[in-house]
């Protein structure tokens, strides 16, 4: 049958409280109704409901079913006292029988609370002088952290942690339950102590017996020399902070590397366009292009064509371990719009001493055809 106890009540919040103002209604009522400073003679049976209306309802699952079936594991409301037709009835299916069967002999689903604080996860931005430089970046991120006021103990002023005796510190209860098949074993949650095997006495004020509790936090996080965008960095122990002193998770903090105004990356090397005159592509000379660093000298050989790449060794991004890629410069070769009559002039010998406008051969169109 379903509980009796009405949760909302105990907490004292509408049924349509969100998850803060129940956890807020949970602190305040659990000062004022625990066994050790309370002066009601019942403190003790209303601590008891109390942590166990906190359990339900600031549980999704269990609060959806609590308000469907009036408890918060619809199994236990039993199978009545009918004969055979009631096993296939609605009152209990045969797939009620059938799961509590597999979960007398398989040790049941109950579930015990995480006491290990989860890992988190965290994004940093880097230009590519820092990625490839290497830096140090503070990441700000919100964060459940142990507790200032206990210490992370979950306990009160003059109280301590103590192993719960409903359970006996294994953080779900056994029942026995009588079907058509025969008697059968669960395991359900605890809920004296909430799924902890623990039970603080009397419980922190300031994280209501949690031992951690949200604030904002910040970590110097080291971003290592030629680091690739998307690496994700592990801190230890600054991601969730664990149940009342457990191991907390780690943060992951995932890297991005911005894009470069003049440089593309590409591995460990650096591409780059340049415009290369074309007497300097015709006789060969330098040029200077934008690196991470500051201007890099390129040597362009002679005859260099349009779209030909030259490499400069080392001046690209540092390989793990030792050394650094390269510097790949695309050539873009640049013929002058406007030219004086003088340079006119020279231009129009020097193609005629290269026999630019000459009918070329059979042997001239095969090369062509080649690439040769």
């Amino acid at each position: 049958m379903p509980t009796a106890t009405d949760y909302y009540e105990v907490l004292g919040v509408p049924k349509d409280a969100g998850p803060d103002e129940i956890k807020k209604a949970f602190r305040t009522r659990a000062r004022d109704v625990h066994p050790d400073t309370s002066e009601h003679d019942d403190a003790e049976e209303r601590f008891k409901q109390l942590n166990e209306a906190y359990e339900v309802l600031s549980d999704p699952e269990k609060r959806a079913n609590y308000d469907r079936f009036g408890t918060a594991d619809p199994r236990s409301a039993g199978y009545g006292g009918g004969g055979f037709e009631d096993l296939f009835s609605g009152g209990g299916g045969v797939g009620d029988v059938f799961s509590m069967f597999f979960d007398g002999m398989m040790g049941g689903n109950a579930r015990t609370v995480q006491r290990e604080g989860r890992d988190m996860a965290a994004q940093v931005a880097v230009t590519l002088l820092e990625a490839a430089d290497g830096v140090v970046k503070t990441v700000r991120y919100p964060r459940a952290a142990p507790c200032g006021t206990c210490g992370g103990s979950g306990a009160g002023p003059g109280g301590e942690l103590r192993t719960c005796s409903t359970c006996q510190g294994a953080g779900q209860v056994a029942t026995m339950r009588r079907t058509l098949l025969g008697s059968f074993q669960s395991l359900h949650p605890c809920q004296a102590c909430g799924a902890t095997g623990s039970i603080v006495d009397p419980p922190c004020p300031a994280c209501g017996g949690q031992g951690r509790a949200e604030r904002g936090e910040s970590v110097d996080v080291t971003i290592p020399a030629g680091i690739a965008d998307g690496t994700r960095l592990r801190v230890p122990s600054m991601g969730e902070a664990g149940l009342r002193g457990a191991e907390s998770g780690d943060l992951i903090v995932g890297v991005r590397v911005l894009p470069h105004e003049f440089l593309h990356r590409e591995g460990d090397d650096l591409h780059a366009r340049a415009n290369v005159p074309m007497t300097i592509a015709a006789l060969g000379g330098d040029i200077t292009v934008p690196g991470l660093h500051g201007d890099v000298t390129v040597r362009v050989p002679s005859g260099t064509q349009n779209g030909v790449t030259l490499a400069v060794k080392g001046e690209g991004m540092p390989r793990r371990g030792s050394g650094s890629g390269d510097l790949v410069v695309h050539a873009n070769v640049v013929v002058p719009k406007r030219l004086s009559k003088e340079q006119r002039r020279l231009l129009e010998e020097l193609s005629e001493s290269l026999g630019d406008h000459r009918e070329p051969s059979t042997l001239d169109r095969i090369r062509d055809w080649l690439g040769m």
